[in-house]
């Protein structure tokens, strides 16, 4: 088993920058690929970055190009999501996810471990 172990939500005005962190543990023996998907209430999900095990590949989703910025640490296991010019529109809950035994980017429905999701909250 994977665990994922989001951190970094919270309350931020529009224009502020959180930075998100995601540390993943357990039996993990081969190469991953991370992610972050956000929903909002009454929303469906959206992959709003994605990156490959090397960290050389990256995917932005439209909405947040320019604004968020993924990487990882692969020595410690951990992905990060820069997020800054936050906007009221970002505010969701934010899941980091992985893909075993993968080194390329993946897409939303690909990933088979799920973190318990953080809280980011964006004032107008």
């Amino acid at each position: 088993q994977v665990q994922l172990e989001e951190s970094g939500g919270g309350l931020v005005q529009a224009g502020g920058s959180l930075r998100l962190s995601c540390a993943a543990s357990g039996r993990i023996f081969s190469t991953y690929a991370m992610g972050w998907v956000r929903q909002a209430p009454g929303k469906e999900r959206e992959l709003v970055a994605a990156i490959n095990w090397s960290g050389d590949n990256t995917y932005d989703a439209d909405s947040v190009k320019g604004r968020f910025t993924i990487s990882r640490d692969i020595a410690k296991n951990t992905v990060y999501l820069q997020m800054n010019s936050l906007k009221p529109e970002d505010t969701a809950v934010y899941y980091c996810a992985a893909r075993l035994s993968t080194s390329r980017l993946v897409t939303l429905g690909e990933y088979d471990y799920w973190g318990q999701g953080t809280q980011v909250t964006v004032s107008s």
